[in-house]
């Protein structure tokens, strides 16, 4: 029997454990999505309780909380202390066993504060004041953890409208560690809400300088920020969508849509439809041009719970996996940016796992040979990326694709303390390899290609494809 979170956790057999501590673990972190908030870096913020920093804007916790029969006002309420609300999680804990959540939460409390202890109802005090001592001391701060964890570059996740003020001034501040912008225009197409989407196009006619009549005047206003994300180091753009769309539509019926938008006239489904065509592939010419990255995360059903999001608002833990029937609508998107020639390099992310084999095997059909891995599979996203999401989604790959290709891990979060994934990440890889070692699988004679692989997938792909 193995003792719990050892130095071996997670590595079941001696080369898994050569692969992670003589390699994957020496590894700087690149850090290339996720939903950090700028100004916390900016400020090099510091965390008043355990609490914030760790249950603060976490809703895989409070999800986990709520399931245990937590009370909201222990989660996401106004009027319960910092104590009350960690002796809550304390006492959840012990019932999250088989989650993530047990090994991430022991991870952090290893990695960032150097405890050992489990967390339960008694050893939430102890570890609430230890954790609360050191959070006092300058080097845990928002930029302390970071440099904790060698983090080498963060890409955040920002609207089209966002001066990007604070990411200028973390770079202008001197910080060593690279803290870039990520272009994030899913609002820019939100059309089913005509009243939100009206009130956008106004704040981006105003930030832009440039005045919106017509369709076209929205594409360059959108533009004009996408040259200035890129002033400010963007190279990558991101698109949470539930499904991919791919209607067919002419320029005239787009303009006619926008200017119905104008006329305060509800679109039909079909029209929605369109505009959301046209506008991703106005998303991915520019990325093209500009030889960024794009991401596209689909599959969420997000704000399940109508109570309680009109109660709380969105990102709080009422989204789910979705079903939807998308890979004829993707690969006929991704295809006509490829016949024109605009396929710029692409990741993949879904949510239902039942679609792991359909995006492996679509890669390959827009692979040209320009890039090494041009077209990604995304890592375990969201409710994957867990020890058997992170396995599933590499088997898919590994079987259908090029795992030595893969850019590897990212955090997804906005928490401070969720590097420990990567850690996570890089031990399940190395169990995954090194067990095809020991059983015959992968030649011993070939380990020098192998341990090149665990340090490429874990840090040079993505160093190098998106040339940070």
């Amino acid at each position: 029997m193995k003792d719990f979170m050892s130095k071996d956790f997670l590595l079941q057999t001696k080369t898994a454990q050569e692969l992670y501590h003589q390699h994957a673990a020496k590894m700087p972190i690149i850090d290339y999505h996720c939903h950090l908030i700028p100004q916390m870096v900016a400020d090099d913020h510091k965390f008043k309780s355990l609490t914030e920093v760790w249950l603060g804007g976490d809703h895989y916790k409070w999800r986990a909380m709520r399931t245990n029969g937590v009370d909201e006002r222990y989660c996401t309420g106004k009027d319960t202390s910092d104590w009350e609300k960690f002796e809550k999680w304390a006492e959840t804990v012990p019932y999250t066993m088989r989650n993530p959540l047990y090994h991430w939460t022991h991870l952090e409390l290893k990695t960032v504060f150097g405890i050992d202890k489990i967390l339960s109802p008694k050893t939430a005090r102890e570890i609430f004041d230890e954790c609360n001592e050191k959070l006092a001391q300058p080097e845990y701060s928002a930029r302390g953890f970071m440099r904790r964890y060698r983090v080498e570059v963060v890409c955040t996740t920002d609207d089209p409208i966002d001066s990007l003020e604070y990411h200028i001034k973390t770079r202008e501040s001197g910080f060593e560690i690279k803290m870039l912008p990520t272009w994030r225009p899913d609002k820019a197409m939100a059309v089913e809400v005509l009243s939100e989407f009206r009130s956008y196009v106004e704040k981006l006619s105003e930030v832009s300088g440039v005045t919106i009549s017509n369709f076209d005047d929205l594409v360059t206003a959108l533009r004009v920020r996408h040259d200035f994300f890129a002033q400010q180091g963007c190279k990558l753009s991101d698109h949470g969508i539930e499904e991919f769309y791919a209607e067919d539509y002419t320029e005239a019926e787009i303009n006619d849509i926008f200017n119905k938008v104008y006329g305060g006239k509800e679109l039909t489904k079909e029209e929605i439809l369109k505009f959301k065509s046209a506008m991703m592939i106005v998303f991915g010419e520019m990325d093209w041009e500009k030889g960024w990255t794009q991401q596209f995360h689909y599959g969420a059903i997000r704000n399940n719970n109508t109570k309680m999001f009109q109660l709380l608002g969105p990102d709080t833990g009422f989204d789910s996996i979705g079903e939807f029937t998308t890979a004829k609508a993707m690969s006929k998107y991704l295809d006509r940016l490829n016949t024109a020639g605009k396929l710029t390099k692409t990741i993949l992310y879904n949510l239902n796992p039942c679609a792991n084999e359909v995006i492996a095997t679509m890669l390959g059909n827009f692979q040209d040979g320009t890039v090494p891995g041009k077209i990604q599979f995304g890592s375990g996203w969201w409710f994957l990326d867990q020890k058997d999401g992170m396995e599933k989604q590499m088997n898919a790959l590994s079987v259908l694709g090029l795992l030595s290709r893969f850019v590897g891990m990212l955090t997804d979060s906005r928490s401070f303390l969720s590097y420990p994934r990567h850690e996570y990440f890089r031990r399940t890889l190395c169990n995954l390899v090194g067990r095809d070692v020991e059983n015959g699988e992968i030649p011993v004679s070939e380990m020098d290609r192998v341990r090149q692989m665990i340090e490429d997938i874990s840090y040079y792909n993505a160093k190098n494809f998106f040339q940070f």
